[in-house]
């Protein structure tokens, strides 16, 4: 669902760039605990595959060595890759394709994920690069579940973050 909701209806134009971006919501979001049943599960199963790298890819994962490694890989990507994925070209798509789906996925969320799977190519091996396709996912849903980017934006740092540690405790 796009940011403009009232009684479960999408308004079919953005107010402003701002909220077509996903960066501000006309309703504030709600902070409770638990919390959104999506975005705990969307943690929950990053464990399982944390587990399995760490158990069968561990030793040849890398994981930033400095602080400022940490820190580009949980706060600088997450929230700049957010950003340009979920929030500029996700916003944009979603209004272009009037939030169509295929299935359980909106038309708009599959073109970002391909949109970001293909800016990893270039990085990492391409099994590495399909493997952010899953996440990506998440991120998408997440992003239009909620009207804004920060949820995308904290998963992405907990996945990263998570990611990180699998490397430096399988080399351990």
């Amino acid at each position: 669902m796009m940011c403009a909701v009232a009684n479960g209806t999408r308004s079919p134009e953005p107010s402003n760039l701002l909220q077509e971006c996903g960066l501000v919501c006309p309703r504030p979001p709600t902070f409770a605990w638990p919390p959104d049943l999506h975005f705990a599960l969307s943690a929950l199963a990053a464990l399982p595959v944390w587990l399995a790298l760490g158990a069968t890819v561990g030793a040849r994962m890398a994981a930033p060595v400095t602080w400022a490694g940490w820190l580009s890989l949980v706060l600088a990507q997450p929230v700049l890759e957010e950003l340009v994925f979920r929030g500029v070209l996700q916003g944009r798509l979603l209004r272009l394709t009037d939030g169509r789906r295929l299935g359980p996925v909106t038309l708009a969320n599959l073109l970002a994920t391909a949109g970001f799977v293909a800016m990893h190519l270039p990085a990492q091996p391409p099994v590495w690069a399909l493997a952010v396709a899953a996440p990506s996912l998440v991120f998408g849903h997440l992003r239009e579940r909620s009207g804004s980017i920060v949820p995308a934006i904290a998963m992405h740092a907990f996945y990263n973050a998570g990611f990180g540690l699998t490397a430096v405790l399988a080399r351990s």
